[in-house]
């Protein structure tokens, strides 16, 4: 059911999202500058993805921001919140003044998600591993309450070492939780290295397949190709009774070429020097698309 002020009706092309994520970048890396506190490798890896949805794809209304039957999304991810805090104040949830209060006390921008201070966050996420759960969760309460909204839930690659993540798993395709789609950013790195060398994940799209979901594998900075697997996601909502796992293969510090595939940009601000060549980087693929 589309809300009358719903974002659906402004909803943008591949090439209008690439301008925005990267204007989006400049953003998450200024809050992280700021408040020399944050994760800036996995955010900038994700919010491709987290706008694309949000302005591609999810119907919601800043206007109504309660509205019972908007699409939700849940950062399981919750150290990327500057991705999200970027894309929730580009839609208008949040005021962009409260930009250079990331990390700060009693700043609404805490250092993950928390539903108690922003609109637009359903779930106050942080402790890796539980975002799914709360996913299938909602999918359940919305089939108890006839509402056809659609949950989206993002998680690092690094929480599929978790093992509540696969009773998750389990759960959601036992229930036949069709209306739920689970984004896996596949960078392949998190805090102490390579995803294989702490705890070797392998192949995750076939683990999906296995325990009885939909699965479809994208490369997560490509926004033709993640068009495609939401419209997929959506096909499937309607005509199958599974869950949707979408494998987005990309690039931690996506946008940064120093950062890019570099674990130690996992939750480390950057210096000046750091930071300004980072915003000239940025500002120069600008001009590029300008």
């Amino acid at each position: 059911m589309t809300h009358p002020q719903t974002h659906a009706k402004e909803w943008l092309n591949a090439t209008d999202l690439d301008a925005l994520t990267t204007r989006l970048r400049l953003d998450i890396l200024q809050m992280i500058f700021t408040a020399q506190s944050g994760h800036p490798g996995s955010s900038l890896s994700c919010v491709d993805i987290i706008a694309a949805l949000w302005f591609a794809r999810m119907d919601h209304t800043h206007f109504d921001s309660d509205w019972v039957d908007r699409d939700r999304f849940i950062l399981s991810k919750g150290h990327a919140a500057p991705a999200l805090y970027a894309v929730l104040m580009e839609a208008g949830y949040i005021d962009k003044a409260e930009l250079p209060t990331l990390r700060a006390i009693n700043s609404k921008l805490q250092g993950h998600p928390a539903s108690k201070y922003l609109k637009g966050v359903d779930v106050s996420t942080g402790s890796l591993g539980q975002g799914l759960s709360c996913g299938v969760g909602m999918a359940l309460g919305h089939r108890l309450d006839a509402r056809n909204a659609r949950v989206w839930v993002l998680m690092g690659d690094g929480e599929l070492q978790e093992g509540n993540v696969w009773e998750a798993v389990m759960s959601a395709a036992h229930h036949k939780t069709a209306r739920l789609t689970a984004i896996v950013d596949r960078n392949r790195l998190q805090i102490d290295g390579s995803t294989e060398s702490v705890k070797a994940l392998g192949e995750v799209a076939p683990k999906f397949l296995a325990f009885g979901w939909n699965v479809l594998e994208v490369d997560g900075h490509d926004f033709e190709a993640l068009a495609k697997a939401f419209d997929q996601a959506d096909a499937w909502a309607e005509s199958s009774d599974k869950p949707t796992c979408i494998v987005a293969n990309t690039v931690k510090g996506k946008g940064v070429s120093f950062m890019e595939n570099q674990a130690g940009w996992h939750g480390k601000a950057p210096n000046q020097q750091q930071f300004d060549d980072a915003v000239a980087e940025i500002e120069a693929r600008l001009a590029q698309l300008s």
